[in-house]
């Protein structure tokens, strides 16, 4: 099987200037449609195996921020 080749993964804040294009929220929108969630839903309303699919995306696709 050909690898899928994946994107970077993207800086985990949010600023003014990005709002709703904020990487996050790109992300979130993305999980709903491949999972057919409302977008209108939060995270803390997913069933538990919605979660751990969100969760292991999060950690692929956002970078934590440097401390």
């Amino acid at each position: 099987m050909a690898k899928q080749k994946q994107s970077p993964p993207v800086d985990n804040i949010i600023s003014d200037e990005t709002g709703e294009f904020d990487q996050r929220f790109i992300l979130w929108r993305h999980f709903c449609k491949l999972h057919n969630v409302p977008v209108e839903s939060l995270p803390s309303q997913l069933n538990e195996e919605q979660r751990e699919r969100w969760e292991e995306l999060k950690n692929t696709r956002l970078r934590r921020p440097q401390d």
